[in-house]
């Protein structure tokens, strides 16, 4: 009976390989447009005194100045970096990017009186994970004929 499910189990395992660049699709295109939508749109939307109250989080790593550009550049990380996580454009880049913003993120819920870091530290892995694996088969540039896919 062992021995069935063995065998079982590396016939699907075998047959679902072929899903991969399928799995990665619907992962980034999910993920990235969710980052967007709930992150990086409400952030770039919420003007100066948003991107200034965002940008505070960079004071736990030692920097005491430009919050307000600092928060900038997080909601334009998170909504230009979700966009392009999608649909797998500068897909190694975007991911070091949204990596740091999320540390950053993750570093800032300590300094809270309730702290709740695991969201943020939660997509910290997953960009390190997708860093490393690649954006997959299916990406904008390879529909437009210039990417050269895994």
């Amino acid at each position: 009976m062992s021995a069935r499910r063995s065998i079982l189990g590396v016939r699907m395992r075998m047959s679902l390989d072929r899903f991969h660049d399928l799995g990665l699709l619907i992962a980034r295109v999910g993920f990235g447009l969710v980052f967007f939508w709930f992150h990086g749109y409400p952030k770039l939307m919420s003007g100066p005194d948003g991107w200034e109250r965002t940008g505070r989080a960079v004071s736990n790593v030692g920097i005491t100045f430009g919050y307000e550009w600092w928060g900038l550049a997080a909601a334009l990380a998170e909504s230009g970096g979700g966009l392009l996580f999608a649909a797998g454009l500068f897909f190694r880049p975007v991911c070091l990017a949204l990596l740091g913003v999320m540390i950053t993120a993750t570093l800032d819920q300590y300094t809270r009186a309730t702290p709740a870091p695991e969201h943020a530290l939660k997509n910290a892995f997953i960009f390190a994970g997708l860093f490393l694996v690649g954006p997959g088969r299916y990406t904008v540039a390879r529909l437009w004929g210039r990417g050269r896919g895994r």
